[in-house]
Parts: structure tokens; sequence; C-alpha cells
């Protein structure tokens, strides 16, 4: 009866969420006011909220338990307890392939495809599969570190012996299970930095920068323009020889944040400033070497993660953003040296917030395109993100 009594709340849950706050935030201040619930039934009525998320925009006309029991069987990769209890019939479907699943329920609950759970298929920057994309949004994404310089051999050692499994994409990237405890097994962000496989990969084209610039002994001025939680600016400063090191944001909130991981990073020498690039160019007495927009968007290649967002998501934003992504790299512009570098990113998968400010850049400004990249992470249970790199004239 227990499970039972878990899907009754979670249905509650449900019904009182809006999507105006992080679900993870709501669902942990719902269970510290209710303390009758353990560790087993805050994990059992959490996947259960997560897995009608995961659904998108796919069966909005079910009844919203029989929504979560549908999305509990897409999230189950094999039979489970849970889903035996609520839907044992399903259950031993769970082995089945999602194609299979879907096109089970589509046969014998409601007409569906996989393409419903994300609609916007003609929307998409080129190179996306959007059958592997949809597919993601049923499979919590792994827990990524980039292991710093130097501490690549450290880092492995301490995950061996506390037992906890890893495997290597690449000589600094590891992929950990999404809900592996590290806190106390390494030191975060001086030992390794808790960064998306994608995410990292944006070091490619700072890369590019390196090997244009020559690795020489100058110090370049570089300045994250969006700083939000400095994942961008610490991996710079991995990846360059010297630089002189700015970083802005419009919430003081995040760059007080920012100097306590910076501390724990070893940066302790950089100027930051609070500024918003939405409104106007910055005052600043010098121009940059390299400036990094990590623009906000809609954080579409992130929603595997927080599918409430994809649930809750309205398509006008995506113009919102678009409008708001040109009028900061615009005004960012105005801060870079000829023969500068201008890294634009975004954690989306539209093209109206990629490529096509990608088009305006180029017509607007005297900057050439050197490279354009689509991170994609759902083959690797990571997010996706797009990176372009242009240099001043």
């Amino acid at each position: 009866m227990k499970y039972f009594s878990h899907l009754n709340t979670a249905v509650q849950l449900l019904q009182q969420y809006d999507g105006s706050v992080p679900f993870g935030s709501f669902i942990k201040s719902f269970f510290s006011q209710y303390k009758k619930f353990g560790s087993r039934d805050r994990k059992n009525i959490a996947h259960l909220c997560y897995a009608f998320f995961r659904l998108g925009k796919a069966l909005p006309q079910l009844p919203l338990e029989q929504r979560i029991l549908t999305g509990l069987f897409f999230c189950s990769p094999e039979p489970n307890e849970l889903l035996q209890h609520l839907k044992p019939a399903w259950n031993e479907q769970a082995h089945g392939s999602l194609p299979q699943k879907f096109q089970l329920i589509n046969d014998t609950l409601a007409p569906v495809t996989i393409q419903e759970v994300f609609p916007w298929t003609n929307e998409l920057s080129a190179g996306m599969d959007q059958t592997a994309f949809n597919a993601s949004f049923f499979t919590q994404p792994d827990l990524f570190l980039r292991l710093r310089p130097g501490k690549e051999a450290a880092v492995k050692s301490k995950l061996h012996e506390a037992a906890i499994p890893f495997r290597v994409l690449n000589s600094s990237c590891l992929a950990l299970p999404n809900a592996s405890k590290i806190d106390t097994i390494i030191e975060t962000d001086r030992e390794a930095v808790i960064q998306d496989y994608s995410s990292q990969r944006i070091g490619e084209l700072m890369e590019l920068i390196r090997s244009s610039t020559g690795q020489s002994a100058k110090t370049l001025k570089l300045w994250d323009a969006c700083a939000a939680s400095g994942g961008k600016s610490i991996l710079a400063s991995d990846i360059f020889n010297r630089i002189d090191l700015t970083v802005s944001d419009l919430r003081k909130s995040i760059l007080i944040n920012l100097e306590k991981r910076f501390a724990a990073a070893g940066i302790r020498n950089y100027h930051s400033f609070t500024g918003d690039l939405s409104a106007a160019p910055i005052d600043h007495p010098s121009t940059f070497d390299i400036i990094i927009t990590d623009v906000p968007c809609t954080g579409a290649g992130t929603w595997s993660r927080t599918p409430e967002q994809l649930y809750y998501f309205d398509h006008v934003q995506v113009d919102r953003y678009s409008a708001l992504q040109k009028k900061i790299v615009q005004h960012a512009l105005a801060a870079l040296r000829p023969g500068g570098f201008l890294l634009y990113c975004t954690c989306s998968v539209f093209k109206k917030e990629n490529e096509e400010v990608v088009q305006f850049i180029q017509d607007r400004h005297s900057l050439q395109l050197l490279q354009t990249n689509l991170f994609t992470g759902y083959d690797q249970k990571a997010d996706t993100l797009f990176g372009a790199l242009f240099q001043k004239s």
C-alpha cells in the first residue's frame, strides 16, 4: 500500500506546484515540513514526480495519475519494485526499447509518438538528432567532473578508494552516477570542477584561441561577461598560460558566491563588477583580448536535468531570449579590441538562440566567424551546448 501512498503524495505535490521555482527546491521544502517520509519514501515520490515532467509536452490529455505512471514506464529501463506495485503489467515490458514502449502506449492507452515530448522539430539547431534528443529526457544525466591540471591521478585514486564508480571520457573528464556523493571525497573546485561534459568541451574553442595567440608570454585580458557560477572562468584559467581575468554578472549575489568558489579554485587576482549588458555597453577603461558571453537562454539543452522546465516551457520565451542575447553581445563587443576573440555560448538547442544570433553578429559587426560547434550530449548522458568563436578585424 505504501507505493500507492507515494503515488497519491506525488499527485498532491504536482497539483500544488506551478513551475515558478525549481522543483528540486519545492520538493525539498515539502519534505522539510513533513518529517514522516523516510529517505526511501522521498526518493520514490520524487522519482514519480520527475517521471511526470519527463513526458514533456506529450499526452497532456491524460489524467495526472495516469501520466505519472506512463512517465514511470518510459523512465524504467528494466523491471523494478516501484513499477511492479503500481503497474505490474507494464513492469513485465520494462526491458523493452523506448520505441517499443511508445508503440505499446499508442496501441493500448492513447495516440502518442516520441516526437511529441519536445515538439519543436523545425526549430532545432543543425546537427540535432531529434529522436535521440527526445529519448534523453527519460534518463537522468550523469555527474561530470573536470579534473584540474596536475590533480588527475589524485582524484581517480580517491574515487577508487571510496568505491565510487566512474567512466573516463577523456584525460580530464570523468562521468559518475548522478547521485554520487563526492563532497567529502575530493576537494571540489581545487582538485576537480563539477561541470557538464559538453560545458567542458567549450574548452575546445578556447584551445583554438590559445593556438591562434601562439601561447606567448603575453598576459591576455579576458572578460567573462555573464559569469554565473564561474565554470567557464575556471576553465579558461586552466587553459591559458596567463590571463588578466575580469568577471561580471547582473546579480551581485552571484559574484559573492563566485568569490568563494574562486578562492577554492586558487583564483585570487581578478576583477569583478555588476552590470546589465542588456541595457548598455559597460564603461570600462580598457579593451579585452577575449570576451566570453555565456548568455542567458532557454536552457533547453539542460532540460533532462530539470524536466519541469520542459513541461512548463512557453515557446514565446525563445524570441525573448534571442532578442536579449543580441543586445548582450552587441554591448559586450564595444569592449573587444581589434584582433580580439569573442566566444559566444548557450545551453540551448534552438537555432534562434544559436545560428540566428551568429548570423546577427556577422551581419552587424566586423567579426570573422572562426568556428561553430554544437556539443550534443544526449549520447553521453550529458547536456547539449552551442559555441561560436569569432575574431574582430
